[in-house]
């Protein structure tokens, strides 16, 4: 071997190294320009020496003459369609059929991104990629392998596999987001048509003949499934996941093995939160049986395996644009940036507001003020905005420089050791405490009625509060001298800083904020630990253990109990006669049921015989989750006097309304049966 064929062998090694970094681990070493001078060097040795070309090397991929057209051919195996659902009953009800089907005996399941692209199916024979298909009509697909070869995500070949005589992976071939706002701009400067979404554009790019243009689309890859095997033969599909990814090939982002539909749906749940953070589209999550045996048993209907389901959320968008980013200061100190925008309706409602979550969020997406954007709503909730139209873009809009300093009180801004956030460094700042006030007197905490934003305004501004304690040093006297405080009023205020507390530890672990800590794990931590003494002496190791904690959470909850913050905090609310017990407790002689399991209930109005948190308590020890907004999701509503607009609303959508002594009946028909 002369020098020559040396040096083509290590830069191809160099080259596919860095592919790997780039493409699969998102952690890339060396610039583009360093990328794009290995790849020179490359192609002028491999010029110099054709004989010693291969079809796996980085230089195949920029693609070779334009194609005719193009060729159909029958999958090894059938490409099958998926059964989907917008709602969680009917995932409930997936569950219930699959272990039905498997005689009751323990399901694995792996959920993973359902990406919205074109699905494909890459055949490699002895480690070489020698097909790819599109699915076609799922039994035959268009022959779109010059194309896909362009892609520097797909291995053109793969090491691992070169003992393997047939192996197929299926997967979708997607577009960033970002890329297609690349790609409109230059439809606009070239006077074609624009792209509307990414996966158009996609499917576009896969269908040119030249593989030259589709090179220039940046067209990404994730694997997720099997195809057809032979002479490979994984344990099970979260292992074949793995040894791809290990492999160098992406795979689409995927949980660990999970063993209840709970675990799914809590999965699904956060990970449709953080929807806003990819760089591409996806519409939901696809749930799969782990095992391959039990997927044979449960084998297939006349088109779909019953062994996956799609759990998908309903997507609208709106164009709209953007007047200015202002900043919102948190409880915590994280600054949040907000995009106030041209008033646009989507999916019923106007939003003019949205979040932009953190400074590298703005970067990553290039958003600037006076930029045109596609904001989108996930289920009607909370919207977000998936891209910049830069097709749209004047040259009078504005790069957004986020803060140094708070915008409330001029402390220093610093960054999350290792995170996006960008926090204030001040503990005292007034922005800080508002909201922590806010949070602490909100329904799902200690409830204060009548403790609204404007009149915490006034009262931190004042100085009258200057922590969450203070609170419960206010008297008539000092609130009749605010703003719009009569007599009467000031004395209701004081009546339900009084009534708060006796609420239940649950509701005061929430109302105090601390970091990770939400609504279900602060009641989670009461059940465990029935007292605040308990919780404060509990280790980092204790709380780690319990279901639902986990480490990073533990860490926040010791670290809040160890500040002095949060000590001395503690300590003048049991001086102040706050409550420090979970008077809800289960023990006490308040077995828990099923009565609600897997359902979402809204309580509304005025109860006779219950305080709100009592009946949200039974709730949730009956296995329901409690909610405080109406919608098609909605199971039950409990409705007590006065029950308002939330009562229309589940009559308009024929939700089933439960008066108090019904509600009772059903939990306690349950506990007692249990």
């Amino acid at each position: 071997m002369n020098a020559d064929q040396k040096r083509i062998l290590a830069l191809r090694r160099e080259i596919e190294k860095h592919n790997r970094l780039y493409y699969v681990e998102a952690k890339p070493e060396i610039s583009d320009l360093e990328f794009d001078q290995l790849m020179r060097e490359l192609i002028e040795l491999e010029k110099k020496h054709p004989e010693w070309v291969t079809p796996d090397s980085p230089t195949q991929r920029v693609g070779g003459a334009p194609l005719p057209g193009f060729v159909t051919i029958r999958h090894a195996l059938p490409m099958l369609s998926i059964d989907n659902t917008y709602n969680e009953a009917d995932l409930r009800e997936f569950d219930t059929r699959i272990h039905k089907l498997l005689s009751h005996e323990p399901v694995e399941y792996i959920v993973q991104h359902k990406v919205d692209g074109v699905s494909v199916s890459l055949r490699y024979e002895a480690g070489l990629l020698k097909q790819a298909l599109t699915r076609g009509d799922g039994e035959q697909g268009d022959d779109i392998t010059h194309n896909v070869k362009t892609i520097h995500d797909v291995p053109l070949g793969i090491e691992a596999f070169k003992g393997v005589a047939v192996f197929e992976m299926r997967g979708e071939i997607y577009m960033n987001n970002s890329e297609l706002s690349r790609l409109n701009d230059i439809q606009t400067h070239k006077g074609e048509r624009l792209f509307a979404n990414p996966r158009n554009a996609t499917a576009g790019s896969l269908k040119l003949l030249d593989p030259k243009l589709c090179a220039e689309r940046r067209l990404r890859f994730f694997a997720h499934s099997e195809g057809f095997m032979q002479g490979f033969q994984p344990k099970n599909h979260f292992d074949f996941l793995h040894q791809l990814h290990d492999s160098g090939v992406p795979v689409v982002p995927h949980s660990q093995p999970l063993r209840s539909i709970d675990a799914v749906l809590d999965y699904c749940a956060k990970q449709m939160e953080v929807r806003h953070a990819l760089d591409y589209e996806t519409d939901g999550m696809v749930v799969k049986v782990n095992d391959y045996e039990q997927r044979e048993t449960l084998g297939t209907t006349s088109k779909a395996p019953r062994w996956v389901i799609a759990y998908k959320v309903e997507l609208w968008q709106a164009s709209t644009k953007i007047k200015q980013i202002v900043v919102q200061v948190g409880k915590t100190g994280v600054l949040t940036p907000v995009a106030e925008l041209e008033p646009v309706q989507i999916a019923g409602t106007m939003v003019s507001r949205v979040s932009l979550h953190n400074a590298d969020e703005i970067h990553r997406k290039d958003i600037r003020i006076g930029d045109t954007v596609v904001v989108e709503k996930a289920g009607k909730i909370i919207p977000h905005v998936v891209r910049v139209e830069l097709e749209k873009r004047t040259g009078q809009e504005q790069p957004y420089v986020f803060p140094t300093q708070c915008p409330e009180c001029a402390a220093l801004v610093e960054k999350d050791e290792g995170g996006v956030y960008q926090r204030c460094t001040n503990p005292d700042c007034p922005a800080q405490l508002k909201e922590r006030i806010r949070y602490f007197a909100h329904r799902g905490a200690m409830d204060i009625e009548g403790l609204g934003p404007a009149l915490i305004d006034q009262l931190v501004d004042q100085g009258l509060v200057k922590s969450i304690a203070d609170l419960y040093r206010l008297n008539v006297d000092q609130l009749t001298q605010l703003e719009r405080m009569g007599k009467k009023s000031a004395e209701n205020l004081i009546q339900a800083i009084e009534a708060s507390k006796s609420r239940s530890l649950g509701y005061l672990l929430t109302g105090l904020g601390i970091r990770h800590v939400g609504e279900r794990n602060a009641h989670l931590l009461a059940d465990a630990f029935g007292t605040m003494d308990a919780l404060m002496h509990a280790s980092a190791a204790d709380l780690a253990g319990l279901p639902g904690i986990g480490a990073i959470v533990a860490e926040a909850i010791t670290h809040f109990f160890q500040s002095p913050q949060g000590r001395h905090l503690i300590q003048a609310l049991r001086e102040l006669g706050v409550g420090m017990e979970n008077t809800m407790q289960a023990s006490n002689n308040k077995p828990r049921g099923n009565a609600f399991k897997g359902k979402t209930v809204v309580v509304t109005g005025t109860l006779a015989t219950l305080k709100r948190e009592e009946a949200e308590d039974l709730i949730r020890r009956q296995g329901g989750k409690v909610t405080s907004s109406v919608t098609k999701k909605t199971d039950f509503v409990v409705a007590g006097e006065k029950a308002g607009s939330k009562l229309n609303k589940a009559q308009q959508l024929n939700i089933q309304i439960l008066d108090e002594q019904t509600f009772l009946r059903m939990g306690q028909s349950d506990s007692t049966s249990s």
